[in-house]
């Protein structure tokens, strides 16, 4: 009999400096303007030096692991979803899996560009209702600045840097991961690439000189398509979970553009205050987008056992996802791992359990 999965912890991590738009007018042929009417964002987060995927991982999986009141001991898998990875080896998961002390903990990378933290969540999901693993942690993070060419205003403006990461367990709680939709249009016309740097074209003074370890995107052709992708994901996921619109609390979207979640909101038929955004502060940080913006959700509002979260991305590959998620009651779950309300104390803005000084 397979598990249950509940989401007993989570955080997220963005960098201190801010780039505004009036900032970025200074480095590119763009406006305040042009950049919030055409996306909707006004800032975004910049790694400072020192700072790299796997040190913004770990410090959202720190956060994760306090809320959850769990040991990084007591992780048995860690998985990363990144497209910008420390190195092309060792694996971005396994240098998280060693700041964070998950010592007894698997690590491996999944790399399904903005959508991939909703396909490291399904992989997760399986392992643990699969009896593999009791309690994984999934971390998506990107510092997409450093993989930006300055001058292309159809890239720089979008892009920022920050990290997102949750705690799954078993549960037998009926809740968690209710459905989940991943799908893939195979990208041979190289709509959303980094060209060069892989073993199809390793990086020569060449390819460095062509700008060719940039981002690049052909953004009308990507926009009608992400649009297209998620609203049938959403739908798809809605159907396999037994659920209507009408049934989902929040939806929880990857932050690529604001047009694109007003397309997919107006296809769905969704009232604006569905749609949890935070595009404007941050940007599109790829696979960080879904975790941070879910664990902002989860810090500031009320959400009750039972209650009803649908995630959904798009990105390059080109990928695309939709999950729906069925929220347990956390404090429960703590209890029954022994956590005591000596150890914990309800966090006053969101229900579940938040630990001071608990173990990371």
């Amino acid at each position: 009999m397979s598990q249950s999965v509940a989401v007993s912890g989570w955080g997220h991590y963005v960098p201190e400096k801010v780039l505004t738009n009036q900032e970025l007018e200074a480095l590119v042929e763009t406006s305040d303007e042009w950049i919030r009417t055409r996306t909707g964002i006004q800032e975004r987060r910049i790694a400072g030096p020192g700072e790299t995927t796997s040190t913004m991982c770990a410090l959202a999986a720190r956060q994760a692991l306090e809320r959850a009141a769990m040991a990084s001991t007591e992780l048995d898998l860690v998985i990363c979803a990144t497209t910008t990875p420390d190195y092309l080896l060792p694996a971005t998961a396994c240098l998280v899996q060693k700041l964070i002390g998950a010592d007894r903990a698997g690590a491996f990378d999944v790399n399904a560009a903005c959508s991939g933290f909703l396909y490291a969540l399904s992989v997760a999901a399986q392992f643990i209702q699969a009896g593999t693993c009791s309690r994984v942690l999934v971390v998506g993070g990107e510092v997409m600045s450093r993989f930006l060419n300055w001058k292309d205003r159809n890239t720089c403006v979008l892009l920022g840097d920050g990290a997102g990461a949750v705690v799954l367990e078993a549960t037998e709680q009926p809740c968690g991961v209710l459905s989940t939709v991943l799908g893939c249009q195979g990208d041979s016309e190289r709509l959303l690439a980094i060209e060069a740097g892989g073993s199809a074209k390793p990086a020569t003074a060449e390819t460095v000189a062509r700008m060719e370890h940039y981002i690049t995107m052909r953004g009308s052709e990507v926009f009608k398509l992400a649009v297209r992708s998620m609203t049938q994901a959403i739908r798809q996921a809605l159907v396999k979970a037994n659920l209507s619109s009408l049934d989902i609390r929040m939806v929880i979207p990857h932050q690529a553009n604001a047009r694109i979640l007003g397309a997919v909101q107006h296809a769905l038929g969704l009232p604006r205050e569905k749609f949890y955004v935070n595009l404007d502060r941050f940007g599109n940080t790829a696979a960080a987008s879904v975790p941070t913006a879910l664990s902002e959700f989860l810090t500031a509002e009320s959400v009750e056992p039972g209650d009803n979260l649908l995630l959904t991305a798009f990105g390059g590959g080109l990928t695309w996802a939709a999950t729906v998620i069925r929220w347990g009651d956390v404090q429960a779950i703590l209890a029954a791992r022994g956590v005591l309300p000596a150890e914990a104390t309800l966090a006053p803005a969101n229900g579940p359990w938040s630990v001071v000084g608990g173990p990371v």
